[in-house]
């Protein structure tokens, strides 16, 4: 076995019964759990809504499932980042997105944070 095929990725082949989360419960939750393990500081409203904003300020994720502007658009989940160079993005999710995919999202877009 060559060194390259070491480090490849395992293939993981999750069977059907396995894959209920490819469809959207409309759960907040992997998201929340992630952004509380960050240290995110977390704040729902009284309309069930939630806004999150990293430690250093540069990225806002809010949860708005109450949010009628939102929702005429299909928009369920908003990721705003201002990078410290550059211009600023926003990333929208539809109310068909699931959370587990969101927080995916998420981690990968974290993952190499200076912090």
């Amino acid at each position: 076995m060559n060194a390259s095929a070491t480090l490849q990725p395992a293939v993981v082949r999750p069977a059907v019964e396995d894959r209920h989360w490819l469809s959207s419960d409309h759960c907040a939750t992997p998201v929340l759990e992630l952004l509380h393990a960050l240290d995110w500081t977390v704040v729902d409203t009284p309309e069930a809504n939630i806004h999150a904003t990293s430690p250093d300020g540069r990225v806002y994720i809010g949860w708005l499932p109450e949010d009628p502007g939102a929702w005429t658009q299909d928009i369920v989940w908003r990721v705003q980042v201002q990078p410290s160079e550059g211009d600023a993005w926003v990333q929208e999710f539809g109310t068909d997105t699931p959370a587990e995919a969101v927080a995916g999202f998420v981690a990968a877009l974290v993952a190499h944070s200076p912090h």
